[in-house]
C-alpha cells in the first residue's frame, strides 16, 4: 500500500570507507581490525601504501559525486540519498539516525558492491539495524542485495574491457589476455556456500560474452588479500601474473569487476603493486579506468532503487 507512504522514500547508498590523511590511518585500521592488534609493521606498510596513491583515500569523494548523480536521476520530490560508510565517516549508524530524525519511514539500501557475500553486504545490513536501535528508530529497509548480472553493469565492464584492448593496435588484440579480479575473501565462505565467487565467475563470464572474448582470452584472479593466517581465495593478482607470463602471455587488461570506484585496492594494488611484477617479467598490463560515475553504472544504481521502491510508488497515472 503507498497512502501509508511518506515521502521521500530514503535511499541509503554505502561504500567501504577510507582514510582522508595518513593521519587518519591508525584509526582507520583499528576499526577494520575490530580490537586486532595492528603492528608497527603492517601500520607502516599500509601508510606507505596510501602516501603512494596521495596521501588519502579517493572514495569519499567518488562516493559522494556517485550519491550526487543517482540524486539528481531519482529526482528529490520522492526520493532522498545518503551516503554512509562501513569504516569511517560519514559512519553509516550515524547517516541512519540522521534519515530517522529526518522524517524518513522507508528506505532502499544499496551498497557500492555488486557482489553479495555474508561477509561484506550483510555486515552493511547489521550497519544499518544497529543504526535503528541507537536512536530506537523505525524505518522499513528494502535492501539491494546485488546486481553483478544487471545489464547497464555488464555493458559498463564490458565498455573498460574494449578501451583497454584499445591500447594494442586491431591487429595485436588477438595476443592480449583479460585478467577480470575482485577482493579476495576467505576461502571458509565456499564451504559456507557464500554466493560471492559463483557471482563474480558469472560477472566475469557474462562481459567475456559481451566483448566476444574466446575462454583462452580471458581468466578470473582475486587480489588484495587481508592480513590474517586463515587462507584467502586465489591466486593473488600479483601472484597470478608470473604465471600467465611462463605461458608466453605479455599482453595483459586488467578488469577488476568487484570494484567500482578507484580507490587503494586499485591504485595502489593493481596500478603499483602488480604493475611493478608485469615490469620485472616485460608483461605489459593496462587496467583501465574504473567506474566511477559512469553514467551506465548510475543507471545499474538508479535502477536497482526503483526497482526496490516499486511497490512504494504511486501507479503510474494513466488516461481515461
Amino acid at each position: 500500500m503507498t497512502n501509508s507512504i511518506h515521502y521521500p522514500i530514503g535511499v541509503l547508498i554505502m561504500a567501504y570507507g577510507g582514510p582522508n590523511s595518513l593521519d587518519e590511518i591508525p584509526g582507520y585500521l583499528a576499526d577494520i581490525r575490530a580490537g586486532r592488534t595492528t603492528t608497527p609493521a603492517v601500520l607502516e606498510e599500509i601508510t606507505e601504501n596510501y602516501r603512494q596513491i596521495g596521501g588519502k583515500s579517493p572514495l569519499l569523494e567518488i562516493s559522494t559525486r556517485q550519491v550526487a548523480a543517482v540524486q539528481a536521476r531519482l529526482g528529490r520530490e520522492q526520493f532522498r540519498c545518503y551516503l554512509g560508510m562501513r569504516h569511517w565517516a560519514p559512519w553509516i549508524e550515524e547517516v541512519v539516525a540522521q534519515m530517522v530524525n529526518g522524517g524518513i519511514t522507508h528506505a532502499v539500501s544499496l551498497v557500492l558492491a555488486p557482489h553479495f557475500s555474508g561477509m561484506s553486504i550483510a555486515k552493511y545490513q547489521e550497519k544499518i539495524a544497529n543504526g535503528l536501535e541507537m536512536v530506537h528508530g523505525q524505518i522499513a529497509f528494502r535492501h539491494v542485495r546485488s546486481y553483478h548480472d544487471a545489464p547497464k553493469y555488464l555493458q559498463a565492464l564490458a565498455e573498460r574491457v574494449e578501451k583497454g584492448l584499445s591500447h594494442w593496435p586491431a591487429g595485436e588484440r588477438g595476443k592480449v589476455h583479460v585478467v577480470f579480479s575482485a577482493h579476495s575473501l576467505p576461502t571458509r565462505i565456499l564451504k559456507e556456500g557464500d554466493p560471492y565467487d559463483a557471482q563474480l565467475r558469472e560477472t566475469a563470464r557474462l562481459v567475456a560474452a559481451r566483448v566476444g572474448l574466446d575462454e583462452d582470452r580471458w581468466s578470473w584472479s582475486y587480489q588484495s588479500a587481508g592480513r590474517s593466517p586463515e587462507p584467502w581465495m586465489g591466486p593473488q593478482l600479483e601472484e597470478y601474473i608470473p604465471e600467465l607470463a611462463a605461458r608466453g602471455i605479455k599482453h595483459i587488461v586488467s578488469v577488476p569487476v568487484g570494484f567500482v570506484s578507484d580507490h587503494v585496492e586499485i591504485l595502489f594494488d593493481i596500478d603499483i603493486k602488480a604493475q611493478k611484477v608485469a615490469q620485472e617479467l616485460g608483461v605489459r598490463l593496462v587496467r583501465p579506468p574504473a567506474l566511477n560515475d559512469d553514467p551506465l553504472f548510475i543507471d545499474t544504481l538508479v535502477e536497482q532503487i526503483q526497482t526496490a521502491a516499486a511497490e512504494w510508488l504511486p501507479a503510474p497515472v494513466t488516461g481515461a
